[in-house]
């Protein structure tokens, strides 16, 4: 079995064995595995990108500097909204970790990337993060003029259970200065932010 099997792996068409491969590049990994996996997030195969993401998503913060260097400075657009993806994955696999500032404050900057892609899935990474990120979200919604942005974040405050983001959504559902647009969403994102809390506190009891 050679090194190069897991990463071949990666392309392969069923997704159980990319998800083995993605498992033994993670337990298995080098000096050499985070800069291979960000090589790929250049790659045309999009089953190849998204499996080299999710297996930077489960190497975990070990892999946040390099995606916050190439969000960042990379050039190409493509690499920059992977970059956003996996750091959306860190969050989620790792959520017994609080995510690494460096990671969080990259994804604050790219709200402001040039690319629709890339800035929406930074909110989205950012609402994966959830509390620790609360601030950000609610501050970059009263200061954007992105109307996208703007329901973007509100749709990622409605899936964090947080009395902050509630309270953010009601003020804005019941502000007759905001775009009429902007004040649905806003009360949309918090009739299912209700519905989360319902369930989480149903499953508590439970």
């Amino acid at each position: 079995m050679t090194t190069d099997s897991p990463f071949e792996q990666l392309k392969h068409p069923n997704p159980n064995l990319r998800e083995r491969a993605m498992l033994e590049i993670a337990e298995t990994r080098d000096e050499k595995t985070i800069p291979r996996l960000m090589g790929i997030l250049a790659e045309e195969d999009m089953v190849y990108r998204r499996a080299a993401v999710k297996a930077l998503g489960v190497i975990g913060p070990d892999a946040v500097p390099s995606l916050v260097n190439s969000l960042l400075n990379s050039d190409n657009a493509t690499i920059r909204a992977s970059c956003t993806k996996a750091l959306a994955q860190v969050a989620v696999n790792h959520r017994e970790n609080p995510f690494p500032a460096e990671g969080i404050q990259g994804l604050k900057t790219a709200l402001n990337d040039s690319d629709p892609v890339v800035h929406l899935s930074s909110v989205m990474a950012l609402g994966a993060i959830g509390s620790p990120v609360l601030d950000i979200l609610i501050e970059t919604l009263k200061t954007t003029d992105n109307v996208a942005v703007a329901v973007a974040i509100l749709n990622a405050l409605g899936s964090i259970g947080d009395n902050k983001a509630a309270e953010a959504l009601t003020e804005l559902a019941n502000d007759e200065s905001a775009d009429s647009y902007i004040k649905e969403s806003a009360a949309s994102a918090l009739s299912r932010l209700e519905m989360v809390s319902q369930f989480q506190r149903g499953a508590q009891k439970e």
